[in-house]
């Protein structure tokens, strides 16, 4: 019985305070760093969130850093980059889940450009197969591109950041990384990963007590992209939870990173929902 009434009595503080947070940040918002001359290297550049997110960047000044498999889409976005008139884009393409080359091409980065300041984390697949349907090969591909890439992009470019003490790291994650969701195992395991390994870096870096290195984690509902089938992937209340349109999805996590938030999902109500009923 005391166990329930605290239960419920923890609910409603909970509810309590993130109502509040809200009214707080409606009333004083905060106001988005900039990001011109910043350095911003964005893997899966060449096409969806990727490519917006490059475009969105170079529009604010950012020095953009392309980076894709895809090397004739990458190619393309930094093409539209130079035909708008924004600042010097490069393009690379490197199979990220591929240690040794991507620390050849961080080198060259390095060389051609400068110390990656802002880092995000965007590449990823999607596979929608039941459990028993994934083969290993499946399994493995989805886990090196979603999960261990992000280590070696971190190796790479981290040290740097630490160094100077300036930067910010940016994981483009998903909703299912928050819920498990049917036909999903192997992405869902891939996103919950990463949002376990950003809470545990964020506590590594803050162990120094002076690190200025921010961490932003987003957590997109679906995304209009080559990745989303509407046929498997079905939406029950297109109206409260919509297929968000990748130029949107990038708008909202520039804005994320350059208001310091270390994590959001988009829709940005979907997060206290999640947390709220699992905890």
């Amino acid at each position: 019985m005391f166990q329930i009434i605290g239960n419920i009595i923890c609910s409603i503080l909970k509810l309590l305070w993130l109502v509040g947070k809200t009214i707080f940040r409606l009333i004083i918002p905060v106001t988005p760093k900039s990001v011109r001359g910043e350095i911003a290297l964005i893997t899966g550049a060449a096409n969806g969130i990727g490519r917006e997110l490059a475009l969105q960047y170079a529009s604010q000044g950012a020095i953009v850093v392309c980076w894709d498999i895809d090397e004739k889409g990458n190619l393309e976005t930094v093409e539209r980059i130079r035909k708008l008139g924004y600042p010097p884009a490069y393009a690379y393409a490197c199979n990220i889940a591929n240690r040794e080359e991507v620390m050849e091409m961080a080198d060259k980065v390095r060389k051609d450009v400068g110390n990656v300041t802002i880092l995000i984390n965007n590449a990823g697949i999607f596979r929608s197969l039941s459990f028993l349907d994934l083969t290993s090969a499946d399994i493995q591909q989805t886990i090196n591109i979603n999960v261990v890439a992000h280590f070696w992009m971190l190796q790479a470019f981290l040290p740097a950041m630490i160094k100077h003490n300036h930067g910010h790291i940016v994981a483009t994650c998903s909703v299912a990384g928050l819920i498990g969701v049917k036909t999903l195992t192997s992405y869902c395991a891939s996103k919950f990963a990463i949002r376990g390994f950003m809470e545990a870096l964020r506590q590594d870096l803050r162990a120094d007590g002076n690190c200025n290195i921010k961490i932003t984690c987003v957590y997109p509902f679906i995304v209009n992209t080559a990745m989303y089938d509407s046929k498997t992937v079905v939406v029950k209340l297109p109206k409260v939870t919509p297929v968000y349109e990748p130029k949107y999805v990038a708008k909202y996590i520039m804005n994320a990173q350059r208001c310091d938030v270390s994590e959001t999902t988009i829709p940005k109500y979907m997060l206290h929902i999640i947390n709220f009923t699992r905890y």
